[in-house]
């Protein structure tokens, strides 16, 4: 290997562009997974790169610097974006001379091939290929725009899959501030850019105004007259509460919360129009006041049986039971409206668990309390009495027994067996359950949200 061969596998990271795909080492471990180059920056003469670990929740996603890459088998993006191996035609030699004080690498396949000059002239036509694409496409959607009028998407909060573009992939707030927690956040959220310029954005845990700096933060402390949720508390019992409030009447307050929220969920889109919406937030109290510790949304008017748009635990006060007393209390709520419900979808992979945990908790609760018939029959139960009974939806109850495998078709009949085991293990999982709602603590009567003027 001649030196233009070596100085090309030191300085290969000069070719990579977004969209290369290749091994990152994860900070806190030893691992290297596949990662995708989501956007690239120069930082203090250096290059530093964002990346995506594929097939990981985005919240891993962080900023690495060189020495965590390895570039002896980059993929890079072709136009129809997808990614490939760049191919050279040369193989990996089986030993590749490491730069003194360098982060050791794992070794690669034997058949991998590395990126020589060839690859990085490629790369940098091609990306100058995409910016000119880029420009054109601009160019275009504003020639269209004067003749097409703007039709946006009715604005909600509810959960939906977000434009995937490369400003909402990436983390923009490093850190917040909210009461006595520093928290730092998951996913992307549209705070105004001056201060997510900030090294922590702090908020008012009572009114959620964000405010650039401690200082302004005590100010506007010193004016803040709420210390609790600007709504009605329909649900108190020792020191939890739940407060109802309506996306119309207390606007300011209803999108300072999807603001906050977005920090933590991925799948959901923040818009401005929170009237169609009721909020319901779950607070615990002590000396200062009510402390914001997760919520959820519902449409008003839902032809789809939602009783929940999105749901949030704060990260300060995850598993600790608080994310199934938030579902829990949903359901609680289409009991008294005298419905099924079932959260809307996508859910997110913490809201999904917590879910499929909780339908399965309270279904086998059912079972497990059904008392005997007479003559010693075994007990008898339909779905649509399970429905009654939760309130959970139909499809939620059919999927949960097909999940936890406890079907049978016996004589021409379904049957449902629980052997001891499960029994055991819903014991233990119910003990665990320290906090539950209380239906003779909820002081709520469902509107009826059909007349509009009530909006």
């Amino acid at each position: 290997m001649d030196d233009d061969d070596i100085s090309t596998i030191y300085d290969s990271t000069g070719a990579l562009v977004e969209g290369c795909r290749l091994p990152v080492r994860m900070h806190g471990t030893e691992d290297w997974p596949l990662a995708e180059i989501v956007s690239v920056k120069e930082q203090e003469c250096r290059r530093i790169f964002y990346v995506h670990y594929v097939d990981f929740n985005k919240r891993l996603d962080e900023w690495v610097s060189e020495e965590y890459l390895d570039t002896r088998k980059v993929q890079f993006p072709r136009r129809d974006a997808t990614a490939t191996t760049a191919s050279t035609g040369v193989t990996t030699p089986k030993r590749i001379l490491s730069i003194p004080g360098s982060v050791s690498r794992p070794a690669s396949p034997t058949n991998s091939e590395i990126v020589n000059g060839n690859t990085v002239l490629a790369a940098a036509l091609q990306k100058k290929i995409n910016r000119k694409r880029r420009t054109q496409i601009v160019i275009e959607n504003e020639e269209s725009s004067q003749d097409v009028p703007d039709k946006t998407p009715r604005q909600s909060g509810s959960m939906v899959a977000h434009h995937d573009d490369v400003v909402t992939r990436m983390k923009n707030v490093k850190m917040i501030e909210l009461g006595k927690h520093r928290i730092k956040p998951w996913y992307f959220a549209p705070y105004p850019q001056e201060l997510c310029q900030m090294s922590c954005i702090y908020i008012c845990e009572f009114c959620l105004k964000y405010r650039k700096s401690k200082k302004c933060l005590e100010r506007h402390l010193n004016k803040c007259n709420l210390k609790h949720p600007p709504g009605n508390e329909i649900y108190r019992k020792q020191t939890i509460s739940f407060f109802e409030i309506d996306g119309r009447k207390n606007k300011v307050y209803a999108q300072n919360l999807c603001l906050l929220a977005k920090l933590f969920l991925d799948h959901k889109t923040l818009y401005y129009d929170t009237d169609p919406f009721l909020f319901y937030v779950m607070t615990e109290f002590d000396s200062r006041g009510f402390h914001i510790v997760g919520y959820f949304s519902k449409e008003k008017e839902s032809t789809e049986d939602y009783n929940v748009a999105c749901i949030l635990t704060m990260p300060p006060y995850q598993r600790k039971g608080y994310g199934k007393l938030l579902i829990e209390f949903s359901y609680e709520l289409s009991k008294f409206e005298g419905k099924t419900g079932s959260p809307e979808k996508p859910l997110s992979d913490l809201g999904l668990l917590s879910y499929r945990s909780y339908w399965a908790q309270t279904i086998l609760d059912i079972f497990i309390t059904q008392n005997p018939g007479p003559d010693g029959e075994k007990p008898q139960i339909t779905i649509n009495e399970i429905c009654e009974l939760t309130s959970i939806k139909k499809e939620d109850v059919i999927s949960t027994l097909q999940n936890l495998n406890l079907i049978n078709y016996y004589k021409g009949q379904y049957i449902v067996c629980i052997n001891r085991e499960i029994i055991d293990q819903h014991k233990k999982a119910m003990d665990k359950r320290k906090i539950r709602i209380d239906s003779k603590c909820l002081h709520w009567s469902p509107k009826d949200w059909t007349k509009r003027s009530k909006w």
